[in-house]
């Protein structure tokens, strides 16, 4: 048995057993070792990587096109989270595809230096989509439990700062590596057996790191979840002696589903992934574990193809846009007689996150279960903790404390 230590990190590798790809002390490891895919399978993952990897491309580029054409969607802190998420999955898309193709399916074989540069441009591109994701989550969160001065709280400024902040510190994380801190027997035990020139103490540390923020994601909607709970509990109690009422599914109900379909979406492209990174850390991998693990990694580039569709393209204001879009290019460029910068009809609406009685945002993830039309048929008036009336038959106002109104964009499930 060997062992090894990197920066308080130490990896006890078990003696090599038979069918084992575990080299002894002193061997050198080459690339070849982390090419363990058979050939049927280098062809398998290469067309997957392609396929998703193209389609997280035009997505996420759909995405950015739509924000940065709309001033009015510009100027709101969410749509700038939604479009740091878009940014990030787009260059996953680009860097992963490529180096993972180029390195499993066609075999190349760079240095350590262009190696870590594309390692680094991958940890670049998922660090900063878990990260935007991150924001978002938190967004929701604030628009939620600070209703009432979520102005003041999250201003463009802030946003714009909350993402400077966020991408210096994922460029200077992802190329650290690059910058020294990699493995010091270069392709030798006891680096990472999942990427060549790799410290195991730097996998472990942005390992962690991710694991954490996804914590912090499970936190904040489990937050939203239950303050969507104390919502429906209370507009059940005001409505008790309103008499019968059209069926409709609960409030929480419907946020539940939603909920569980993007965690479940989330955990599931990003648990197999950190688990293997972190077994890594603490024991040899056979083969067929790293086989397994070139597949699951798959995973990641899935989440960054499905997060337009849970976060922006979910969203009725970013529809909208698309839609005013595609009118303008089937109008023979009527649209660009407008004065520009002029926003539409919609677009014009308000400059923060539209918050119904359920103080829950209209935006993006929240469509379906923000900003419901909850009326009974008398046209009662339902009024929430946050001070808002919502009002039944002729349409619905929205009045929050600041005295701001909205026009309820959301749409039920």
């Amino acid at each position: 048995m060997w062992e090894g230590s990197t920066s308080g990190v130490t990896k006890a590798l078990r003696p090599p057993m038979e069918n084992s790809s575990v080299i002894p002390t002193g061997a050198p490891q080459g690339l070849d070792f982390f090419m363990v895919l058979y050939p049927g399978e280098q062809k398998a993952i290469g067309v997957l990587g392609l396929l998703a990897g193209a389609v997280a491309l035009l997505e996420n580029g759909l995405v950015l096109c739509l924000i940065a054409c709309c001033p009015a969607l510009r100027r709101r802190p969410t749509f700038l989270f939604m479009g740091s998420l878009a940014l990030a999955d787009l260059l996953a898309s680009a860097f992963y595809s490529v180096s993972f193709v180029d390195f499993h399916l066609f075999g190349r074989r760079d240095g350590p230096a262009a190696s870590l540069v594309k390692l680094g441009g991958v940890t670049l591109a998922f660090s900063g989509s878990v990260g935007s994701l991150l924001l978002t989550a938190f967004d929701r969160f604030l628009c939620l439990h600070r209703s009432h001065s979520y102005r003041a709280v999250l201003t463009r400024r802030r946003a714009l700062l909350a993402l400077l902040l966020l991408w210096t510190a994922t460029v200077l994380v992802s190329f650290l590596p690059l910058m020294g801190w990699q493995c010091s027997t270069g392709l030798w035990p006891p680096c990472s057996e999942l990427f060549p020139y790799v410290s195991l103490s730097f996998q472990f540390c942005w390992t962690a790191a991710i694991v954490l923020e996804l914590l912090v994601i499970l936190a904040a909607y489990a937050m939203i979840l239950w303050k969507a709970r104390l919502h429906t509990a209370a507009m059940a109690a005001l409505q008790a002696a309103t008499g019968p009422q059209r069926a409709r599914v609960r409030l929480d109900i419907r946020l539940a589903r939603t909920l569980s379909l993007v965690l479940l979406i989330l955990v599931g492209c990003w648990l197999p992934v950190l688990g293997f990174m972190l077994a890594d850390v603490s024991t040899a991998l056979s083969p067929a574990q790293r086989r397994a693990f070139a597949f699951c990694s798959m995973l990641c580039l899935v989440n960054s193809a499905v997060n337009p569709l849970l976060y922006a393209l979910r969203c009725q204001e970013i529809r909208l846009a698309l839609v005013v879009r595609l009118r303008c290019l089937t109008g023979g460029g009527a649209c660009w007689r407008r004065r520009a910068g002029t926003p539409t009809p919609r677009e014009s609406g308000p400059t923060q996150p539209e918050v119904s009685g359920t103080g829950i945002s209209s935006y993006g993830l929240a469509t379906p279960w923000g900003s419901q039309r909850e009326v009974g048929k008398g046209g009662q008036q339902e009024v929430g903790k946050g001070g808002q009336q919502e009002v039944g038959k002729g349409g619905q106002q929205e009045v929050d404390r600041g005295g701001g109104a909205g026009g309820g964009g959301g749409e039920g499930v």
